[in-house]
């Protein structure tokens, strides 16, 4: 049976790491090379990285801050915001990420999963997708773009298979409802998505104690799930989600 993954995400504004609810008031966490390497050594089994204001503001990625996570860490790791077109896509990868992330861009323009696809391979490109509840959709839940600051019309469980079609190698469903919160992942979408695709999903969005991760994996069957705030604070450990996922029968690669 494969491992289930944990994987730390860094949500990076003006080159510091920052933490909000629900993608407002946003604090300001450290620096996210040395933060990387911690979690990186703590157990982790893979990274994600957002430059969370690239898209919003229209400017490329923090290339720079990409060349120096690579630098320092021995584990995959993904990247994300500003991913607008494949010359974008080739920076990150020579710049040393093993996995690109598109998010709004791909909303308004779906082709860059195929074209990222058929370039680097599908295991290398990551649909990223924020929904949140809505009335308006079949499924119940609307994709929202440019961090939650667009709502698009856009049923996220079509929205995922339309992707998984186009070439997307694994899909993140971070939920705006429960990003920050600390009180649980949401996992009604995210069993729905993981039901509908066959590429890896990744259950994201408010993570707050270590029981978590084990219930979100048997209850919707997904592949990895994020961690941020929680162990951003100090208040839990990679190792700590790691042996509450061991002892619910949870397979995944315990700490050394």
């Amino acid at each position: 049976m494969l491992t289930k993954r944990v994987i730390p995400c860094l949500d990076v504004r003006k080159g510091r790491v920052t933490k909000g609810v629900k993608f407002q008031n946003n604090i300001d966490l450290g620096d996210p090379v040395e933060m990387a390497l911690a979690y990186s050594e703590g157990g982790a089994d893979e990274l994600v990285f957002y430059d969370i204001t690239a898209s919003a503001e229209r400017r490329p990625i923090d290339i720079g801050m990409v060349e120096a996570v690579a630098r320092a860490i021995r584990i995959p790791f993904a990247v994300g915001g500003g991913i607008s077109k494949l010359a974008d896509m080739e920076r990150v990868i020579l710049a040393g990420a093993e996995k690109v992330s598109v998010n709004s861009l791909a909303v308004k323009n779906p082709s860059i999963i195929a074209e990222g696809a058929e370039a680097f391979g599908r295991q290398c490109i990551v649909l990223g997708m924020d929904p949140v509840k809505s009335e308006r959709c079949p499924s119940g839940y609307e994709i929202t773009t440019r961090g939650f600051r667009e709502f698009t019309g856009m049923d996220a469980v079509e929205w995922a298979k339309r992707a998984a079609d186009l070439g997307a190698g694994e899909i993140v469903v971070n939920s705006v409802d429960a990003d920050g919160t600390r009180a649980g992942f949401e996992k009604v979408v995210t069993r729905m998505i993981a039901e509908a695709v066959d590429v890896p999903v990744v259950a994201s969005g408010g993570a707050g104690r270590p029981e978590h991760f084990p219930e979100v994996f048997e209850a919707t069957g997904c592949d990895a799930a994020i961690v941020a705030g929680m162990i951003h604070s100090g208040e839990y450990t990679i190792a700590q989600i790691k042996a509450a996922m061991s002892s619910a029968g949870v397979p995944t690669r315990l700490c050394d």
